[in-house]
């Protein structure tokens, strides 16, 4: 018995940059011409990949091309990317939110989808009259939304204010109930964004453990996130979006293995041109380079327990730069933050000299394990966001004698190694 219930299949999206629909007269007549002559769209040969550090010619970008896979049921599968790969806008025409430009998606049974704050919900309408809209748009019978009623109140924690109208809710109040509604109105395939990232840290764990019982249940979960740690932690299979084309679909470890060597090879391109980033560009980096801080040499990989320094190169867009807070935070293989580093957290002022266009962040004996790490670069200039780049340079980390003793510590004894001693 086939048990696919999601099938993907030359799947494409299309859309004009700077307005709503083709834009002019010229281009609806073309378009219709070519459909009364069974011809195909002629501005479906136009476009340009969707890569958002490159400047295009085009009025047309793909922001999906040629996508094909299938899910089967029960699995949970993780769809991941750097921002603007496509993630979401493969999952809002999956939800039927949007249409393909061209392709086909072949869907067995009920979706029900968490895009985004506030999706599906009527900002006017009470959290109580919410669900009950919820659940009839997912063609279950008010006996049956009933039946559930008081386990998603429950869930979402929001019971005091289920008598009151959604538009007055936080986000986080909103993201807790339009999640619990979507996991037990028992959809059989169950779709969530990065929304989750809006709730804390206990909700977010809650939210995990609650799509592993749906999957558990026979139910599909296709769930896109940015923390590898989650995606490892609950997915079956991974699929791996770059500039919008599909880059590999497989087993979840290898998968966010090639999604790290994506995010390096960006390395050897320089900063300057990511526009994954914001601020206002006061200062921008343009380049991140790494040396061993005893030879003076730039490297790709150090030695864990080497003295190491991070350069970070940046041009200014004004004369005087005051008040300067340059702030770095390290995340290891499986995305967790295991470490940040910031002038203002030590008390050292790195006010620059108009000759100097970098600055250097020095860890001596770095006590990283064996592995592969990315570094989010953070600054403000008077306390405003001058640049702050997610995922801008990546580094490995190879064995080394840390301890002094000639013994290197195996790969997966965590991320960091601690100064110890036994008495």
């Amino acid at each position: 018995m086939n048990n696919t219930v999601i099938q993907v299949e030359n799947l494409s999206k299309q859309y004009r940059l700077g307005e709503v629909g083709t834009g002019t007269i010229s281009h609806d007549i073309n378009r219709w011409w070519a459909k009364v002559r069974g011809k195909e769209d002629p501005f479906l040969k136009i476009g340009e990949a969707n890569d958002r550090a490159t400047k295009g010619n085009s009025d047309y970008v793909w922001a999906l091309q040629d996508i094909n896979f299938e899910v089967k049921q029960g699995e949970v599968l993780g769809i991941i990317g750097r921002n603007g790969a496509g993630k979401s806008t493969l999952l809002k025409i999956l939800s039927k939110t949007t249409t393909p430009t061209t392709g086909n998606i072949k869907v067995k049974g009920r979706i029900a989808s968490l895009l985004e704050v506030g999706t599906g919900f009527h900002p006017e309408m009470t959290g109580r009259e919410n669900i009950f809209l919820n659940g009839a748009i997912l063609g279950m019978t008010r006996k049956e939304i009933k039946s559930k009623f008081d386990e998603i109140v429950d869930f979402s924690g929001v019971e005091r204010y289920i008598d009151t109208p959604v538009k007055r809710y936080s986000s986080g109040m909103y993201v807790r109930l339009a999640f619990a509604v979507a996991a037990h109105l028992e959809p059989e395939i169950l779709i969530v964004d990065e929304v989750l990232a809006v709730g804390d840290a206990e909700f977010q764990k809650k939210c995990l453990g609650k799509m592993k019982d749906v999957s558990g249940q026979g139910r599909t979960v296709l769930f896109v996130s940015h923390n590898m740690a989650a995606i490892e932690n609950l997915c079956n299979n991974v699929f791996l979006l770059a500039n919008g084309k599909a880059h590999s679909f497989g087993e979840t470890q290898t998968i966010i293995r090639n999604y790290l060597n994506l995010n390096a090879a960006t390395n050897e391109e320089g900063i300057f041109t990511n526009t994954d980033r914001k601020g206002n560009a006061t200062i921008k980096f343009t380049k991140i380079v790494m040396y061993d801080n005893k030879t003076g040499k730039e490297v790709k990989d150090i030695q864990s327990g080497a003295d190491v320094k991070f350069r970070f190169f940046f041009e200014r867009n004004v004369e005087q730069l005051n008040d300067v807070m340059l702030a770095i935070g390290i995340n290891d293989q499986h995305d967790h933050r295991i470490s940040f580093l910031s002038n203002e957290i030590i008390d050292k002022k790195i006010e620059p000299t108009a000759d100097k266009n970098y600055w250097d962040i020095i860890i001596n004996k770095i006590p990283l394990t064996v592995g592969r790490y990315t570094i989010t670069v953070f600054c403000t200039v008077q306390r405003e966001i001058a640049d702050w780049i997610q995922n801008a340079f990546t580094f490995d980390i190879s064995s080394g004698n840390f301890y002094n003793t000639g013994k290197q510590v195996s790969q997966g004894s965590g991320s960091v190694l601690l100064s110890y001693q036994y008495e």
